[in-house]
């Protein structure tokens, strides 16, 4: 038992056996741990009679001193119960900016609006962060570039990339028929990172596989730049389905190739093991959970 708190207890209520009974504890073990306090400290802080029970002044003293400092801590630790019960405070997420845009944007205004005492902390990036070290609660990523040490809940279906264009363009020079006829074209390529090639294009038909390494004057480093560029109409680009699909809708993207066009496993939120996930998290990953299960992308 703690012994300032049981000596508080008695000092308050006056009384071993009422001590004992708020503390669930015998009277006899509230007087061994006084006691033992008193030892320790080498002073009497409770004058006893038989009908009575006092503090001496060294025992007013250390109520002085120490009771608001109990209260303190019996405070800071109701709070953290708070926190370990209400959904409260950041999640850090990182995901890639078009991830962000058409997978996460959707769900903030309703869950913010749910859960006032929630931030949400975002940090744009391609790569496959270390979210331990970087102190992120969880990344999302495809499904096929995951570690097997994460968790990793899938929360989007299926997509695929797409080759498209702006019509402009394709008034301008023949539509490609097959993925070979790209290098004869001013293709958007895109480098995810400082020290990582420009990204290949992934082909997929029949028997057929490969990747191709397209050439082009415009180099972007995110794939809502790709898009802004071929809105543009700069040249070629490969971007994800979701992304261009409004746009192709609307006439202001063409699809082509769409039948060598292969299809990459959903987006997944992936988090460590063995850490202690808060409510505000578990409330996120729930929604996300939900979407995808009721067939949202």
């Amino acid at each position: 038992m703690d012994e300032l708190k049981v000596f508080l207890t008695v000092a308050r209520l006056k009384s071993f056996t009422k001590a004992a009974a708020e503390i669930g504890v015998t009277p006899s073990a509230i007087s061994h741990t006084v006691k033992s306090l008193e030892e320790r400290l080498g002073i009497r802080l409770l004058a006893r009679t038989t009908r009575s029970i006092s503090t001496t002044e060294a025992g007013e003293r250390l109520i002085n001193e120490v009771g608001p400092l109990m209260e303190q801590v019996d405070d800071a630790i109701s709070r953290l119960s708070e926190l370990r019960e209400k959904p409260t405070g950041v999640i850090r997420l990182t995901a890639a900016d078009d991830v962000i845009q058409y997978l996460i944007r959707p769900v903030l205004p309703d869950f913010l609006s749910r859960y006032p005492d929630i931030q949400i902390e975002i940090g744009i990036d391609y790569g496959f962060t270390d979210i331990v070290d970087q102190r992120f609660d969880a990344g999302i990523r495809p499904g096929d570039v995951l570690n097997n040490d994460m968790i990793a809940a899938k929360i989007s279906q299926n997509w695929r990339q797409l080759v498209v264009a702006a019509p402009d363009y394709f008034k301008r020079y023949a539509k490609p028929r097959k993925p070979q006829d790209l290098l004869n074209h001013n293709c958007i390529n895109v480098r995810y990172s400082d020290t990582s090639g420009l990204y290949a294009w992934e082909f997929e038909k029949d028997a057929q596989k490969f990747s191709l390494k397209v050439k082009g004057q415009y180099i972007a480093n995110s794939t809502i730049h790709q898009l802004d560029a071929a809105l543009d109409g700069l040249g070629i680009a490969y971007i994800p389905e979701y992304v261009a699909d409004g746009y192709i809708k609307s006439g202001k993207l063409i699809a082509v190739l769409t039948e060598w066009c292969p299809y990459f496993d959903g987006y997944h939120i992936y988090y460590p093991h063995r850490r202690q996930d808060s409510p505000a998290f578990m409330a996120f990953l729930q929604l996300l959970r939900d979407r995808y299960n009721n067939g949202i992308r």
